[in-house]
């Protein structure tokens, strides 16, 4: 990746310093997809099997796993070559803090279904070997799987930066190939079901059905600065084209539903047109957060709201679909109170407040790493005044303290990544 700069010039990825400046755009990136996420899954539980609009939003939302893995391989890479590292140092932390939520929300929502159950409640070793096999397939609760294929690109790292490196001269070759490779998987699940029966249904659980979101996530960060560049230069017709591409996608889901699909079905996934879709939505939603990171004020209302959301954003999405069962759980409130198609609108409010309310309090106790994947704040906050108090008592300039927030990849942080790089 070419990080090379004339003194005093600022780059999409560096200071004017020539220092790795923390990618902005990348924080407005991954907030616009959670959002998205919850989006997806609250309308999916609420909406009506003949509801025409909310079927076809559901369709163009479906476009966030695919976002997320060309993100998490993107800022995977990117910090990896701002500071490498040898796997023994970069996989225990990465497995600590996507590990360690994986398997307790993981016993989260099992033991929940367990002691709702009556006919399984008090069954120890019946939850056990559920918990187990949750955890091995990725099945516990039906987003996490995520977490699931996210270890999976975290173990291929080395394979994935050699490939990159190798194919430097011929990046344009890779991504073709991958994306046809890509369209031919997804074509094959949509439409040729028996072709994926060896899979047994866990087709989503396996990195490979992803390839060319995780490769052309990983060939943007050897170009960032480059690719990023691109991006504001050409920010009208990339914002267009995601807009273009969008209707096409429309058009599609139409399509499949006029030849007899039904609304549901026309927009899954994982088929060959939300691969385009979902390429667009991830430089659309760029060029949206280049355009805030250019105009960003640091210390604004706006600036707290974006730096907040994104540090809170992955225990949000590993607890909304709880909130989501416990307000429609059996025979709902909500839904005898709330008339369709509003009880979709409503159930997003109170997901996302319910979320955010239980992320943070989880953030402010020592079950913040396994319920949020972040440290504790209260710890940090106790290491932060000590870190002052010495730098204080100190007769000679010290070094500054080193950062407490984590580099983790599945959220894109990057702010320790580049002042570790500028030392």
């Amino acid at each position: 990746m070419s990080t090379s700069t004339a003194a005093g010039e600022q780059t999409p990825t560096r200071t004017a310093a020539g220092k790795p400046r923390h990618l902005y755009e990348v924080d407005v990136l991954r907030i616009l997809t959670f959002a998205c996420v919850i989006g997806v899954h609250t309308t999916s539980h609420t909406v009506a099997t003949d509801d025409v609009p909310l079927n076809a939003l559901l369709g163009l939302l479906h476009f966030t796993r695919l976002v997320f893995f060309s993100l998490t391989a993107f800022v995977l890479v990117y910090s990896y070559t701002l500071r490498p590292r040898p796997m023994a140092q970069f996989w225990p932390k990465r497995f600590l803090l996507v590990g360690v939520p994986y398997l307790a929300w993981s016993f989260v929502y099992v033991l929940s279904s367990w002691l709702l159950d009556s006919t399984r409640r008090g069954d120890v070793p019946d939850l056990v070997r559920t918990f187990a096999e949750g955890v091995v397939t990725g099945t516990s609760w039906y987003h996490l799987y995520f977490l699931l294929v996210t270890m999976q690109v975290y173990l291929l790292l080395p394979v994935i930066t050699w490939l990159v490196r190798k194919t430097r001269r011929h990046h344009v070759t890779l991504l073709v190939v991958t994306l046809v490779v890509q369209l031919v998987v997804f074509a094959g699940y949509k439409y040729y079901p028996a072709s994926d029966a060896w899979l047994q249904g866990y087709q989503k659980q396996f990195f490979f059905s992803y390839v060319f979101f995780i490769v052309s996530g990983a060939v943007a960060a050897d170009h960032a600065d480059g690719f990023l560049r691109f991006i504001r230069v050409h920010r009208a017709a990339v914002l267009w084209g995601f807009a273009g591409v969008g209707v096409l996608t429309l058009g599609v889901w139409a399509l499949q539903v006029g030849l007899g699909q039904s609304l549901y079905a026309a927009g899954t996934p994982l088929q060959p047109d939300q691969v385009i879709w979902s390429s667009a939505v991830f430089v659309g939603f760029l060029a949206i957060g280049a355009r805030w990171a250019d105009r960003r004020r640091p210390g604004s209302p706006l600036a707290r709201f974006i730096d907040y959301g994104s540090d809170r954003s992955f225990g949000i999405f590993l607890s909304h679909p709880f909130m989501i069962w416990i307000l429609l759980y059996g025979d709902s409130w909500l839904e005898q109170v709330v008339p369709k198609p509003w009880l979709t609108l409503v159930t997003y409010v109170l997901v996302l407040g319910l979320s955010v309310a239980a992320t943070e309090l989880f953030r402010w106790t020592p079950l913040s790493v396994p319920l949020t994947g972040r440290p504790s704040l209260a710890s940090r906050g106790q290491r932060e005044a000590r870190a002052r108090k010495r730098a204080s008592a100190a007769p000679v300039p010290q070094r500054s303290p080193e950062p407490v927030e984590p580099d983790d990849a599945l959220v894109g942080e990057t702010d320790d990544v580049g002042r570790r790089a500028g030392r």
